[in-house]
């Protein structure tokens, strides 16, 4: 391929045919106490599958607001301080209720979590489960999502 037609094929042909990533926010709730530290999965609504309270953007909140919005209506967390700057990010394949897919790149909130609700928005559509990092890089799918697991330095605070 000659310079010339290798950058219009970059430039001009490829961002025809490659879908871009979408950007979905995720909150990664967690809690230090007497018996370890425990980070908090929950299930997916469609295939059960342990995943991360996620979503889309949402108008007017920033990226750590809406992962912690998230939270609440995925896995009833009603208190928690939730770090502005994403700890990470990891990348799937996400299937749409209108069919199809599309790549969605997730950007990770670490939430201190001080309280959980009985009664929140989904909880008749999920489990939640308190485990250690290391269960939950075992139970997720996602590569990047379970390096992000067990690469997790909560400290002791």
């Amino acid at each position: 391929m000659t310079g010339a037609l290798k950058k219009a094929w970059t430039e001009m042909v490829l961002p025809l045919i490659q879908r871009p990533k979408r950007v979905q926010v995720a909150a990664l709730c967690y809690r230090v106490d007497d018996t370890g530290e425990k980070v908090l999965l929950i299930t997916s609504r469609g295939s059960g599958r342990w995943i991360l309270p996620k979503g889309w953007p949402i108008d007017g909140l920033n990226g750590a607001e809406a992962a912690l919005q998230e939270a609440w209506e995925e896995a009833g967390v009603k208190k928690a301080e939730i770090d502005n700057k994403a700890i990470g990010q990891y990348e799937f394949v996400k299937g749409m209720d209108t069919g199809g897919e599309v790549p969605v790149r997730t950007h990770v909130y670490l939430a201190r979590v001080h309280k959980l609700a009985d009664d929140y928005p989904e909880v008749s559509e999920r489990k939640r489960k308190w485990v250690t990092p290391a269960e939950a890089a075992k139970m997720v799918d996602e590569p990047g999502l379970r390096k992000i697991l067990r690469d997790l330095q909560l400290g002791n605070g």
